[in-house]
């Protein structure tokens, strides 16, 4: 039976073969010296550097559920800081976007999703982790594009150099609106 990883094995065998990755050879360091955190929804893999001008190459793309900086020493901000002093990057977007998931995100929902799974309530109930904040979304993307802004700015290892922006980019257009921080 087919399943869409054997099909994307077998598209991948065929571009590989048609050197199809040809127009697409850059080297590891941005041209823009830009890093985007971005959400990882399905409507922006290609709307969001299509809407930025952004050819492969020309900043990191970093994606997470909702663009946020739920920790200080998360993955996403990991990614930022290596961006930063091993990448040469000099300006940081924070892009959220329009009619987000995340917006709506909560435990309890997840809580209900992962026992239906079969996932046993004592791993769910784990005292070192917890999961109501880890797996809480937020209610106003304005409010979470500031904090998020404010985490990475207020890092203790990004240098105050670095110029880091929020907007939110519209889910269908691809319009982006700066998020005022004032």
């Amino acid at each position: 039976m087919d399943n869409n990883i054997d099909k994307i094995l077998a598209f991948n065998r065929e571009y590989v073969a048609s050197k199809g990755y040809e127009r697409h050879i850059t080297d590891k360091f941005p041209d823009k010296k830009l890093a985007v955190l971005s959400c990882m929804d399905t409507r922006l893999s290609i709307l969001l550097q299509d809407a930025l001008g952004l050819k492969n190459g020309d900043a990191k793309i970093i994606k997470n559920a909702g663009a946020v900086i739920p920790s200080p020493w998360d993955s996403a901000m990991r990614s930022l800081i290596v961006a930063v002093y091993e990448l040469g990057v000099t300006e940081i977007m924070v892009v959220a976007h329009t009619t987000c998931g995340a917006c709506h995100m909560s435990f309890g929902h997840f809580k209900k999703e992962m026992l239906k799974r079969g996932i046993p309530a004592g791993v769910l109930e784990r005292s070192d982790v917890d999961l109501d904040a880890w797996l809480e979304g937020f209610h106003d993307t304005e409010k979470s594009v500031k904090s998020t802004v404010a985490a990475i700015t207020s890092h203790p290892l990004i240098p105050s150099d670095v110029t880091v922006r929020g907007f939110i980019i519209d889910s269908t257009t691809g319009e982006l609106t700066e998020v005022k921080l004032r």
